[in-house]
């Protein structure tokens, strides 16, 4: 199983930003991706999940109504619009993928939000 997220970059605050997950390599049609955060010195944090199923988790109270995830079945790929950008999103985000019990992580990608 492949995954590589793409969309990363440098933002100024406000502005928006949106970020693609495509995961290769398997057939399963019961999966779960989600987007992780890590900021320097912090610890890896969920941000957003999607099931195969549509069923998504609920989101961190400091992104709530800025970031939405979803999803293309058809190509295993998975967005995060993030809008209202903070530089506190500062982050390299990471895109998981969880099918039959194994996890399966992307290389991530950096987002900068400075002006």
């Amino acid at each position: 199983v492949q995954v590589v997220e793409s969309g990363g970059g440098l933002v100024q605050p406000g502005e928006s930003m949106r970020l693609t997950c495509t995961a290769t390599g398997f057939t399963f049609s019961n999966y779960v991706m989600s987007w992780y955060r890590q900021a320097p010195g912090k610890e890896r944090e969920l941000v957003a999940g999607i099931t195969s199923t549509g069923i998504i988790t609920d989101y961190p109270e400091d992104v709530k109504g800025r970031f939405t995830i979803s999803r293309d079945l058809r190509r295993k790929m998975i967005h995060l619009q993030m809008n209202s950008l903070k530089p506190e999103d500062t982050a390299v985000y990471y895109c998981k993928v969880r099918v039959l019990s194994r996890e399966y992580w992307g290389q991530g990608t950096q987002v900068t939000v400075s002006s």
